[in-house]
């Protein structure tokens, strides 16, 4: 499954409306909810395995935001990390800006997915940056610009 997902590669796909929500100058869905733990609505009818990369997304957004992402979301949709495919902002008060691009990209999703594997296995940021940047090194979009974490 996870093969055919990253395949899939980055496709548009039909947008909704909702409340709190609005479109990117690039046509991405953009929705706010109160926090991480409230999925945004636009998953209402996603598959389960964009359900759970939203929600891993969440769980470690500290480190995605160091790690980039290869679908060529840097260039197309200003992104600077895997992180900002899933979500755009998270603001001081704790509400969420989702992105909907997670939702039609298999490589962001895998990334995700990957990551918080590796993490729950102990790695670090960096060990974590380190074996995505080789595993995407060719055959994949340029790099998000994600800078380098420390540790």
């Amino acid at each position: 499954m996870a093969a055919s997902i990253i395949a899939s590669g980055c496709s548009g796909g039909g947008k909704q409306e909702h409340a709190n929500v609005h479109h990117a100058a690039n046509g991405d869905l953009r929705e706010h909810t109160e926090s991480l733990q409230v999925l945004p609505a636009f998953l209402d009818s996603a598959s389960e395995q964009v359900r759970l990369a939203y929600s891993v997304a969440a769980g470690v957004s500290d480190t995605l935001s160091s790690i980039p992402c290869y679908c060529g979301c840097g260039d197309s949709a200003g992104h600077r990390s895997n992180l900002n495919c899933f979500i755009q902002d998270i603001q001081p008060d704790g509400t969420v800006v989702w992105d909907d691009h997670g939702t039609r990209c298999g490589v962001c999703i895998q990334i995700a997915l990957t990551t918080a594997e590796m993490k729950s296995q102990g790695k670090s940021a960096k060990e974590i940056r380190t074996i995505i940047d080789q595993a995407y090194a060719e055959g994949y979009a340029k790099p998000t610009p994600t800078p380098m974490p420390e540790a």
